[in-house]
């Protein structure tokens, strides 16, 4: 299994600057997942390891925050309600998303113990890790979701959404976080893999939302993410229903 700097891959859990990742392992804000603090920044450790991270913040990561602020602006609930969270990672959408009451969250990834262990521990979360989500099927889940979200590295997100239809409810609506450095063409993106035309972010959010109509969703209104993403990319929230 891969070796990685404690430092490196708290920063990269939570996406924060590498000063932030080294104060929290050396105030003990980083531990095992039987409870045990990590107070060595340069120590070597499994890049699948399962961390809890306290933050001191709302959040398991500041994902959270920015699925929060897509939730307080368009008209969207998720009280009561089965979700899918693609690209959970730490697990900052699927916080928010129990933390304004979804009953159910299914938590997909690529990647293997990345989410934080107390949403591992919660049983309202159905963890889905090593899973990519154009490999899942309506068979795989036990209830059909009825909201879904999305924060993905590294694939378009038109490729998400088409992974999604089968999966959801016919009047489903989510909230999908648009990143222009993993959407526009290569020649698009600035050293550092920034973006920070506006034309281009324009052009990339007209795509994605063509290609959800085309995919049957409306979309319902498209906002900036109120954090940026790592480097200063900007990013947009983007809010979609199915059937619309």
């Amino acid at each position: 299994m891969p070796k990685v700097r404690l430092d490196t891959l708290v920063q990269q859990r939570i996406e924060c600057s590498l000063s932030k990742a080294q104060g929290l392992i050396q105030t003990g804000k980083v531990r095992t997942s039987d409870g045990t603090p990590l107070r060595t920044a340069g120590e070597s450790v499994d890049d699948e390891i399962e961390l809890s991270i306290d933050e001191g913040s709302k959040y398991v990561s500041r994902g959270g925050q920015k699925l929060e602020a897509g939730i307080e602006k368009f008209p969207f609930s998720v009280k009561g309600q089965v979700a899918i969270d693609v690209g959970a990672s730490t697990g900052g959408f699927t916080d928010c998303l129990l933390q304004n009451g979804a009953r159910k969250v299914y938590a997909v990834d690529v990647g293997y113990g990345q989410l934080d262990w107390k949403l591992r521990q919660d049983p309202r979360v159905v963890v889905m890790e090593r899973t990519n989500i154009r490999n899942v099927t309506p068979d795989d889940l036990d209830e059909i979701p009825a909201v879904f979200v999305a924060d993905c590295s590294f694939i378009s997100l038109k490729l998400v959404v088409r992974a999604l239809v089968p999966l959801l409810a016919e009047q489903a609506e989510g909230i999908v976080l648009i990143k222009p450095q993993f959407e526009a063409r290569k020649n698009q993106v600035g050293e550092g893999g920034v973006i920070r035309d506006p034309e281009i972010h324009r052009e990339v959010i007209e795509n994605v939302s063509n290609e959800a109509v085309t995919l049957g969703f409306s979309i319902v209104d498209v906002i900036p993410s109120p954090i940026e993403g790592p480097a200063g990319n900007k990013e947009f929230l983007a809010c979609l229903k199915r059937g619309g």
